[in-house]
């Protein structure tokens, strides 16, 4: 009997060789905490009471070497049924003990409620996280990962270095190693496009023109196959590359007075120009999105709100649709898809951000997102979570989770990536990374993890 005393704390083995002991009470203290191994060896233990303590928690097995226990009570301390306690519920399931119904005493949904009574599934215990994985030792404004050859790969664009920079997955280390480089003096954007079995990289440069490369397995390097035309492409922002009807096409935005936006598609003998989009409206970004079975650009830019193509069947070219609400000045449009509904994340760098949903003709606005100094919104997937990256050049990037009840992203973690300009979701095998090029720092690679809070 170790009744009203004033014990606060029970340790690990605090009852080692008592092996024969059968009936144990230690009621009316204060004990706030238990070690897990607190009652290891009592291998004869019938009775066990630990009524009218302080206790909130338990450890995860605690009663795991009582083999013979017959009468538990627990009543009399404020047990919260949280993650923590799950194990109990699970434990009180499949027990022969004997337990005196013990009720919860937080959190407020379960106040009040025999802990036996409550179900497993009412515990929400699986979160996630992001925690950093590797730091690559360069600055970066675009990542794009690719597989070739059953192998992964990142494309990085570096201005700073003049060059764009291929990563190779390692199986076997799982870290990002150097597989090579292509000169580019001013790049903005390194887009790889594994089309025909063949590897191209389109290389889009500020100043100096832009080309097209293309992996010559014969030599294990990357050749220069093409010049972009310099007087279409003046000053590049953005590439995408998408399929329509087994065609492979690539649309760079260009964010010049004088350029153009422009349509590339592929032939045998590489790219050639097929569209002129968008002139001399200093164009930020464009993003390909099939809604309803139809191809469509949506092109953003500085000088007007987000423009809308339709991809025309009969004359093999995208025509105008229309506009993205009376948006100024987004300078990136993406999108995802929740369920059967389409959304677009539109980032601007004065001014709130915006979440909009697709309804038949038109875009709903669903979410507002104070985003000063934000140059990257990006929206991504891993597994059955719906993520969203909204990056800023003045504090931390925060990251928000998709609540499909509410049909809105709640704030989930914040990162510390200086002036991010891309977030790229990477599967790597059976990990999950995020990249974030930065323009001021290191690049960094997040690893996604799921975590069991009743662990």
């Amino acid at each position: 009997l170790l009744n009203s005393n004033k014990f606060t704390l029970i340790g690990d083995n605090a009852f080692a060789g008592l092996s024969h002991l059968q009936y144990l009470f230690i009621e009316n203290n204060d004990i706030q905490a238990l070690s897990k191994a607190t009652f290891r060896g009592l291998k004869s233990l019938t009775h066990l009471s630990l009524a009218n303590n302080n206790l909130q928690t338990l450890p995860r097995d605690l009663f795991k070497p009582l083999d013979i226990l017959s009468d538990l009570d627990l009543r009399g301390n404020t047990l919260a049924c949280d993650c923590k306690i799950k194990w109990l519920v699970e434990w009180l399931e499949s027990t022969n003990t004997t337990v005196p119904a013990v009720f919860c005493s937080s959190p407020g949904q379960f106040e009040g409620q025999r802990i036996r009574d409550l179900a497993l599934g009412d515990f929400q215990c699986i979160t996630t996280d992001f925690v950093m994985h590797q730091v690559l030792p360069f600055q970066a404004v675009s990542a794009e990962p690719f597989t070739y050859a059953s192998d992964l790969y990142v494309a990085l664009a570096q201005p700073s270095a003049s060059s764009c920079s291929i990563l190779k997955w390692d199986y076997v280390e799982r870290k990002l190693r150097d597989f090579d480089r292509i000169p580019a003096h001013s790049a903005v954007h390194c887009k790889p496009i594994v089309a025909q079995e063949q590897l191209y990289v389109v290389v889009a440069q500020l100043f100096g023109g832009s080309y097209i490369y293309r992996w010559d397995t014969a030599v294990d390097k990357f050749i220069k196959i093409q010049d972009i035309d310099s007087q279409k492409i003046r000053k590049p922002n953005d590439i995408e590359a998408f399929q329509i009807e087994g065609d492979w096409y690539f649309v760079i935005a260009d964010s010049s007075k004088a350029g153009s936006t422009s349509l590339y598609r592929l032939n045998q003998n590489g790219f050639y120009s097929h569209q002129a989009l968008h002139a001399w409206h200093r164009d930020t970004d464009v993003e390909y999105v099939e809604n309803d079975g139809k191809p469509r650009l949506i092109i953003s830019s500085s000088s007007q709100a987000p423009v809308i193509y339709q991809w025309s069947r009969a004359q093999k070219q995208f025509v105008p649709q229309g506009e993205v609400g009376e948006m100024l000045d987004v300078q990136m449009v993406k999108h995802f898809r929740a369920k059967r509904d389409q959304f677009l994340c539109l980032s601007r760098y004065i001014g709130d951000s915006k979440v909009v949903r697709w309804e038949g003709q038109r875009f709903v606005e669903v979410q507002t997102l104070p985003s000063r100094g934000s140059m990257v919104m990006q929206p991504f997937a891993v597994g059955q979570r719906q993520y969203l990256a909204l990056g800023s050049d003045f504090s931390f990037t925060h990251v928000y989770l998709w609540e499909e009840e509410k049909q809105k992203f709640a704030k989930f973690q914040e990162l510390s990536v200086q002036a991010p300009r891309a977030f790229r979701a990477v599967p790597a095998a059976d990990v999950q990374l995020l990249l974030a090029p930065s323009f001021k720092a290191n690049t960094l690679v997040y690893r996604h993890v799921v975590v069991d809070l009743s662990l």
